[in-house]
């Protein structure tokens, strides 16, 4: 199903969305500053946030209906920048506002029409979703407006149902998604799916107003608060693969990639997340110093300085010098100065804050590179080879140096850096804050410490009771102490004895129920703060109260999983030492229910032959039927006895010691077998690596393996028919298909390029002369980029001596090709193919270069190839006459 939407720029977009809702009487209103007046949030986070008084009835509004494109920011997800195709700091949000006045049936009418006749995208191509309890929303997409039920979803309330908080106005909410692969039917739509589907609109329906109690009761006043993302709408319409290449933020990264000499269309792909990291946050910085926020240390000054910070870094890491950020702003604003006369304005204030910053921040890396210089003679005059972690975290925390850079320079200096002792110290201090943190009286910890000189540390039954009878000792909600809560809150519940393992060791924590008189609670997660267990869940039936008597008890079925997939690790950690090498030490862990992760520090990845031997010699030990001894042991005695310690972990001055006799010996907290027969089966899934010398084995055991070998046989069986061989045949069926498939796709190229060569030797008639040379521009339709190198070259040879010939095509949406053969007697008169080419794709959006006699370049903007041919000509007359 063929389909490419009308291209239009992000401005036009923004403009046709507020005169769209213009002309439906709608206010069209300013952004806000990205300084909110609401004192709950750092900045602007939202386009709904200017307007949060009029919704909590605060205010009244002056309008009944408003429109808004509203600057945000978010940094919660900032690793995420530049690695995903959608995550940014600085985005520009869409919003349609009604207060009290029009209500559901028209919001969703002007959604669909706006998608469908404005941006004209294609109805069979949209899907919606709706909140699993609103009917009402549910009957307009199907009878109002015509929208298949196979697409139209109902979703959860953590996905579809918007509150202000604990208490206040809320109500459901309806997504419209655009589908990019809609030839995979409409049977199973799985609209977390980011590959095929991109949420773009976003309508709230303001209906209820949430007392203490949880209680929903209809508002008097109904409000319509919605978004659209402008940069995902702007990637749907221009046909680009993510948020960072359309027309909002791809100049930045040009005008980066320009500064460093490089072609982002060539780059590797951690050097295009660097340009797309810059991209996206000079939008944001400049937007933050004209709304005036200054760098700082604390609070909003501090998320300007980190941003700007990880623009100078990255623009260090891809072989940027010196100061380069004032020029990446200046296209910032002139991208965005017409929709905000204020970034212009504030130009001079904008460009002297990032220099200062900028100047700094380069001073700082300075003096980490001095530093750095100091380590590396000292690792070398020791010998060694490897730079600690360490000293690298040190330079990254207390010089600001990143480890990325000193990676580089110590490989330039034949050194490795011990990135998993640089996780360590990271972790030390992540561990820092987090006790910084918990000071903070709203937290869970902050009511346990209130409540420490009341209760008693929780006696944990666990190891070998199942099910309990325990006091209520502390109900919290939302992190606060209460005396009782009633069913369908969601609580955080300590109790004076407990048999749920609480998350630690890598072990994720128990499920299971708490009941008692007239009351049941389901617990889903179980943490350790200080002394207490916090069983986390939700109150299902009845009212709880402090001081009830409950039997507590676990799902055995997960805890049994989670025991075959502990112990399934220790086997695993033993089997490495045996067979790979005797120095592996773990990294890290997670033992979940249906599955184990282990990373381990290895400088290699395992061949597939010790894949193999290991999971046989983890299986093997399974089928001897070990038996498990626990003990509990001075510390000193456990390690001389050749306990192996678990990464991270505390240990005190007495440690439980997990013992399967002359297999594995390990410290650990965790619950295991009783014997090794109880995993039952042990398979892995996966080997990678996740960091410089540290390898991931993902693995699964037990009843888990019954879901795996599922979905396996169902794969096989599925390819099976589909290719109607036998299973043990699919390997050869499948080798003969891609044999297959390489021969043709040899004879598909071949007949494009016998196709260019028949189409290009028509052009021959079109030959000028111009003096003593011979000059041919013209344009091939649907011709790629190999088949047109091929049909230039081959002109450039027939018209001989003095000829240049420049081609260009549009071998698919948005891709220009271009191609540009000079014989000798040209470049001597001082056109340079490469050159030539690359000034010329300019015009078309793009760039590229290559030798004197022969290079190729590309473009993104088609409309504009006519007019760069034109010029291509006009420049070859003028060098040649």
């Amino acid at each position: 199903m063929s389909f490419h939407p009308q291209y239009l720029g992000g401005n036009e977009i923004r403009t046709l969305f507020l005169d769209f809702y213009s002309q439906r009487g709608h206010q069209i209103l300013p952004s806000a500053s990205l300084v909110p007046e609401d004192p709950t949030v750092l900045l602007t986070i939202a386009g709904m946030l200017p307007f949060k008084p009029i919704f909590l009835g605060q205010r009244t509004p002056e309008f009944k209906r408003a429109t808004t494109s509203q600057k945000c920011i978010r940094t919660n997800d900032i690793e995420n920048v530049g690695r995903t195709k959608r995550h940014q700091t600085f985005f520009e949000m869409l919003g349609n506002f009604s207060f009290g006045d029009y209500f559901k049936e028209q919001a969703i009418a002007w959604g669909w029409e706006i998608s469908t006749t404005v941006f004209k995208l294609p109805p069979e191509r949209l899907v919606v979703s709706v909140f699993q309890e609103d009917d009402e929303a549910y009957a307009i997409w199907r009878d109002k407006i015509g929208v298949s039920q196979k697409r139209i979803k109902r979703m959860g309330a953590d996905d579809n149902f918007w509150a202000s908080g604990p208490t206040g106005p809320c109500g459901p909410c309806s997504e419209i998604y655009y589908d990019f692969h809609p030839e995979q039917g409409d049977d199973n739509i799985d609209l977390e799916d980011d590959t095929r589907f991109i949420e773009f609109y976003n309508l709230v329906f303001m209906q209820y107003n949430r007392d203490a109690e949880g209680n929903l009761t209809p508002l008097a006043n109904k409000n319509i608060d919605t978004g659209m993302g402008l940069e995902r709408m702007a990637q749907i319409l221009q046909s680009v693969p993510n948020n960072y290449e359309t027309d909002l933020i791809f100049p930045i990264i040009k005008k980066a990639a320009e500064i460093a000499g490089i072609d982002y269309t060539e780059s590797s792909e951690k050097t295009k997340v660097s340009l797309k990291v810059i991209g996206d946050h000079v939008r944001a910085v400049v937007h933050m110093i004209a709304d005036e926020i200054r760098a700082s240390n604390v609070g909003r000054g501090y998320v300007l300085r980190r941003l700007i910070r990880r623009v100078v870094r990255h623009g260090r890491l891809i072989g940027i010098q010196g100061e380069f950020t004032t020029q990446v702003a200046e296209v910032a604003i002139s991208l965005a100065e017409d929709a905000y006369p204020n970034l212009r304005q504030r130009e001079n204030n904008i460009k002297a804050e990032l220099q200062r910053e900028e100047s700094r921040f380069l001073q700082t890396l300075e003096r980490g590179e001095k530093l750095l210089e100091e380590i590396i003679a000292k690792v070398k005059q020791q010998g060694k080879n490897q730079i600690s972690g360490e000293d690298a975290f040190t330079l990254f925390d207390t010089y600001g140096f990143p480890l990325e850079l000193t990676q580089e320079i110590a490989e330039e200096n034949n050194l490795t850096v011990d990135v998993a002792g640089f996780d360590v110290e990271m972790e030390k201090q992540r561990q820092r804050a987090r006790e910084a943190h918990e000071t903070i009286d709203l937290t869970v910890q902050g009511s346990l410490d209130k409540l420490a000189e009341h209760i008693h540390a929780t006696e944990f039954l666990g190891y070998t009771e199942p099910t309990t009878t325990a006091k209520v000792e502390a109900i919290l909600v939302n992190g606060i102490a209460e005396e009782e809560a009633e069913a369908g809150t969601d609580v955080q519940i300590v109790l004076d004895k407990t048999p749920f393992y609480a998350e630690s060791g890598g072990q994720i924590g128990d499920k299971g129920y708490l009941s008692g008189e007239g009351v049941v609670v389901t617990i889903n997660d179980v943490k350790k703060e200080s002394d207490f267990y916090v069983h986390f869940g939700r109150i299902e039936r009845g009212t709880l109260r402090v001081g009830d008597a409950v039997s507590a008890q676990i799902d055995r079925a997960c805890r049994r999983r989670a025991q075959a997939n502990h112990t399934a690790t220790h086997l695993l950690q033993a089997a490495l030492k045996k067979i790979v090498d005797d120095t592996i030490s773990q990294a890290g862990s997670l033992v979940d229910f249906d599955r184990l992760r282990f990373d381990f520090n290895c400088p290699r990845a395992l061949t597939a032959e010790e894949i193999q031997q290991v999971e046989e010699q983890v299986n093997t030990w399974i089928a001897e039927a070990h038996s498990a001894k626990v003990a509990i042991l001075p510390i000193a005695e456990a390690k001389a006895k050749g306990a192996i310690a678990m990464f991270g972990e505390k240990y005190g001055d007495e440690v439980r010691v997990i013992d399967f006799p002359g297999v594995s010996m390990e410290l650990c907290g965790g619950t295991h077998v009783s014997n090794t027969a109880e995993v039952g089966v042990f398979k892995i899934i996966s080997e990678a690596g996740v960091a410089s010398g540290v390898r991931r084995i993902e693995a699964v055991s037990g009843p888990a393996i019954l879901d795996y070998l599922h979905v396996r046989d169902t794969v096989v069986k599925d390819l099976s028919d589909r290719f109607k061989v036998k299973p043990e045949e699919l390997p050869e069926r499948i080798t003969t298909l891609q044999n297959e498939l390489r021969t043709s796709q040899k004879e598909l190229e071949n007949l494009k390029s016998q196709l260019a060569i028949a189409k290009s030797d028509q052009l021959l008639q079109t030959v000028e002369a111009v003096g003593d040379y011979k000059i041919l521009v013209a344009q091939l339709e649907d011709v790629d980029a190999e088949s047109l190198k091929t049909a230039a070259e081959r002109l450039q040879q027939k018209l001989g001596v003095g000829a240049a010939v420049v081609l260009g095509s549009v071998p698919e949406v948005g891709k220009v090709s271009l191609v540009a053969a000079f014989s000798p007697e040209v470049n001597k008169k001082g056109l340079q193919a490469g050159k030539f080419i690359g000034a010329i794709a300019k015009i078309c959006g793009g760039g590229g270069g290559g030798r004197p006699n022969l290079a190729q370049a590309g473009g993104r903007d088609a409309s504009k190839l006519p007019e760069a041919l034109e010029k291509a000509k006009a420049e070859l007359i003028a060098g040649l006459s």
